[in-house]
């Protein structure tokens, strides 16, 4: 326990593994958590001094069990016995190997591999901006980038960091606790001296073997301190092993376009509202196949770009794999056949791999130049990077050949396991596997040889790991090998080994030298194998740049596979992307809602949206149910997917550039931080009004209904013309406050449009298309009764809303108060409602100008008894 305390004092904040023979144990706090969250059993136990807590689990269940440590959000520090028990030692030494966190993962039991795992940091800046590093040790992206406090969240939201760090002095302070409290679970708070920017620049430049950090770009001290402190706390966590990291690139501020972490939920652009991937937009438009082409995938649809440029690069390769549907199709398929090297080659540079690692690196390196050879057949232009980023040196092809001579075609899942090499790729390794190899029949000859020499019949050689081989026979023949006490007997090989109740063992010195060769020839193959691991990996390091990039061509190619995929499938089309102002989108559709259709055999309504100049503010009115918040949600959806490169579900789509998008849709409170729903509402629009510029596009939906009804228009009303006058942006605001309407004779760019919607028959139906003008009425006790409120509920309703609509409101609720129906019909057993629905039916089919008088009595008594 002593040596346990001395290691848990290094490693305070994390759950401790301490292995004891078969087993892991976790002792005191670190205990009761650990049974908390794996369901083991918690005891105790007394160690020299007081009881103190006890949970484990054995050692062959760790993959099980340290992944749900990790997800739970624990740090996990794994102490090893470092060499083997002996009598002589009482305790052996111990120490900590490997430290794993939320961010800091290599296991693929540990890693969804559609998805990146960062872990990131933020440091003090100057002038209100920090810098934001953030890096996946199992894949090498590190990236940098300065963005202001205002912006934080939402660029931590972009990233989805699993673990973020932060300087204590950082940590503590009030403007940054509250932007950050979302990710509080995520925070790692670490010494401020680990963030000085001096220190982190000598250990960047010694990391990527330059004297100075210029060709990498012009990084601010915040910046540098933030990645410093990255690699610092992987060399801790990974004791001193740093995994290929990729040259470190600078994301400008404005090369994305700002999506808040309020409108990426709102839009459910990666997770839907519930956090579940399936359903978002991400889960619909993710046609990959690939692990490192579903995470590109997110990271573009997380980052839409901001550059022109870039943008029509993307659409370009989507555009000439979507007319070469034999070259797409031949691509995708070579596709499934690759592993992803990214992953491999981080925990092959970390020390952390398997013989499978070195097979993904051949198989990777195989297929990219498949791959290349398709497109340089194909011969376009516009696939040219593509081709060329698949280019491989001579190094790199002498590594695949060198691989695919090496190693087996399956592969064990360790190299302890040893039979990864392939035969005739070493002499020596195959004359030793011989003999290894080989030991069934020379055991097997030896035993007919006793059995000749003994005339036991029954007698075998077996083999068990306390004696090893053995020679075996029953006890009654035991006489014929047993030496009695007082003979000598110098011919006789046979020692004996062990007496059971019905069986004898003994061993013979050729037995002893047979086994010794067996053995020394199976140590002696594994120790070739593990050699040439090494140098393979050795190799394969030296050539970490070139694979990367290899490896991140494919992922591209994926993606753009892919989407061309999505684009024939789903007919999407290519969006026109400029510098103007314009926003104009033809049959636009809802790409997660269309989808949802699709599989239920239904057809989704399309609808036009023309936010040009002069009708940039769209007033969107019309009952719940109706679709209003899909269609402020889709027109959204199409802008990140145009400005992420992709194609857009829409006959004709031309937008552009927008550089930040807004949205307030939904309703949702934050209790922890003692917010209303209401509050977290105005919170929202305040961001939107105090960010919004002229390139944003903005939507708004029920701006002002979580409050009292006059104070919500006038807050609606304000924000109306704030948006118009002021931020200038293009935007759609839904409303169910018609007074808006009024403000289209003030604001020459406001454009009221509405959901259209049919009566028929006493019945509304929904026809989810948007026309000009505006709505007269919400049916909103019509969305009532369809979400089930009992008749006596809607009947009432009605009464209540009539007598509002005839106006001298106060009037009107003084006669409501005093008259209440509702209750009274509590105690009723009565069900008026249909009675009055068979009533204005039978009436609506009566025509009094075709009755006779008689007929009209008839009609009337008919009426009477319905009541």
């Amino acid at each position: 326990m002593q040596q346990y305390f001395k290691v848990k004092n290094k490693y305070p904040d994390a759950i401790l593994l301490f292995r004891v023979g078969d087993f892991y144990e976790t002792f005191g706090e670190d205990a009761v958590k650990a049974s908390q969250v794996l369901g083991i059993v918690l005891t105790s136990r007394n160690n020299g001094g007081s009881d103190i807590e006890l949970a484990g689990f054995p050692h062959h269940s760790m993959d099980l069990y340290l992944p749900r440590l990790v997800k739970a959000g624990f740090r996990v520090a794994i102490c090893e016995q470092l060499e083997k028990p002996s009598p002589q030692k009482k305790i052996v030494k111990r120490g900590v190997t490997e430290v794993v966190t939320p961010g800091i993962a290599m296991d693929d039991k540990l890693l969804d591999h559609k998805q990146n795992n960062y872990l990131a940091a933020v440091s003090f800046g100057r002038n209100e901006l920090y810098g934001l590093a953030f890096l996946d040790i199992s894949t090498g992206e590190f990236l940098v980038q300065p963005v202001a406090l205002q912006n934080l969240a939402a660029a931590l939201e972009r990233v989805e960091a699993s673990e973020i760090l932060l300087p204590e002095r950082l940590a503590q302070d009030e403007k940054t606790k509250d932007v950050l409290a979302a990710f509080r679970e995520k925070v790692s708070p670490q010494p401020s001296s680990l963030f000085d920017s001096q220190s982190a620049q000598k250990r960047l430049e010694q990391l990527f073997g330059v004297g100075t950090l210029d060709s990498f770009g012009a990084f601010s001290r915040a910046e540098i301190a933030a990645a410093g402190a990255l690699i610092d706390y992987v060399e801790r966590t990974q004791k001193g092993k740093i995994p290929h990291l990729s040259r470190l690139q600078q994301l400008s501020g404005s090369a994305c376009m700002e999506i808040d972490a309020a409108t990426r939920r709102n839009l459910e652009m990666t997770r839907t509202l519930s956090g579940e991937r399936k359903g978002s937009l991400l889960d619909v438009i993710d046609c990959t196949i690939t692990g490192a082409g579903a995470r590109l995938l997110q990271t573009r649809l997380s980052s839409p770009l901001t550059d022109i440029k870039t943008i029509h690069a993307r659409q370009d390769e989507i555009e000439s794999f979507s007319g070469a549907a034999p070259l797409r199709e031949a691509l995708r398929e070579q596709l499934k056949d690759v592993p992803d090297m990214e992953r491999a080659l981080a925990r092959l540079t970390i020390g952390r791999a398997t013989p499978r690692d070195l097979g993904m690196i051949r198989d990777g390196l195989r297929n990219a130049e498949t791959l290349r050879a398709l497109l340089q057949k194909a011969d376009m232009p516009s696939l040219e990077p593509l081709t060329t980023g698949l280019q491989q040196n001579e190094d790199c092809k002498k590594l695949s050949d060198i691989l695919s001579a090496a190693l087996e075609t399956e592969l064990p899942a360790q190299t302890h396991e040893g039979r990864f090499i392939a035969a005739a790729y070493d002499a020596k390794l195959d004359q030793l596997r011989t003999m290894r190899d080989d030991s069934k029949r020379l055991i097997a000859a030896l035993q007919t040889r006793y059995r000749e020499e003994t005339k036991i019949e029954t007698l075998k050689i077996a083999y068990n790991n306390m004696l090893g081989y053995y020679i075996d026979v029953t006890a009654r023949h035991a006489d014929k090998l047993l030496i009695r006490k007082g003979e000598t007997a110098p011919d006789n090989p046979f020692v004996h080994r062990q007496t059971l109740a019905n069986n004898v063992r003994f061993t013979t010195a050729d037995l002893v030298e047979l086994e010794r060769d067996i053995a020394s020839a199976a140590d002696k193959a594994l120790a070739i194998e593990q050699n040439l691991f090494v140098e393979f990996t050795q190799k394969i390091c030296a050539l970490a740049q070139d694979i990367g990039r290899i490896a991140r061509a494919i992922a591209a190619l994926d993606v753009a596979a892919s989407l061309a995929h999505l684009a024939v499938n789903r007919q999407y089309i290519r969006p026109t992307i400029d510098n103007s102002l314009a926003f104009d989108i033809r049959d636009g559709r809802h790409p997660v809602v269309e989808e949802a259709l699709r599989k239920e055999a239904q057809s989704f309504v399309p609808n036009n949206c023309d936010l040009g100049e002069k009708q940039r503010l769209w007033l969107l009115t019309g009952p719940n149910m109706a679709g209003k918040s899909t269609f402020l949600r889709q027109n959204a959806l199409i802008v990140i997917l145009a400005q992420m490169g992709a194609f857009v579900p829409a006959r004709s789509a031309h937008i552009g550039l927008v550089d930040r998008c807004f949205s307030r849709v939904g309703a949702a409170d934050d209790l922890a931080r003692g917010r209303s729903t209401f509050m977290v509402e105005m919170v929202e629009t305040a961001t939107i009004l105090n960010q919004a510029t002229q390139r944003s596009l903005v939507i708004l939906d029920e701006i002002g209904r979580g409050t009292a009804t006059f104070d919500g228009l006038s807050i609606a009303w304000a924000c109306v013309e704030q948006i118009h006058e002021t931020n200038r942006c293009r935007a759609l605001f839904a409303t169910h406050y018609h007074e808006l309407t009024s403000l289209s004779a003030k604001l020459s760019a406001l454009s009221c449009h509405a959901m259209q919607v049919k009566e028929w028959k006493g019945d509304v139906i929904f026809l989810h298309s948007v026309a000009e003008g505006a709505a007269d009425r919400s049916y909103g006790i019509h969305v009532a009764r369809l979400a089930g409120l009992p008749e006596n509920v809607v009947a009432r309703a009605q009464n209540v809303l009539d007598l509002l609509n005839k106006g001298e409101q106060s009037g009107a609720l003084a006669k409501l108060a005093d008259d209440l129906p509702l209750f009274t019909a509590q105690w009723q057993e009565q069900e008026p409602q249909q009675n009055f629905s068979e009533i204005a039916q039978k009436l609506e089919e009566i025509n009094p100008d075709d009755l006779t008088p008689k007929e009209a009595l008839e009609q009337l008594y008919i009426l009477k008894d319905l009541l």
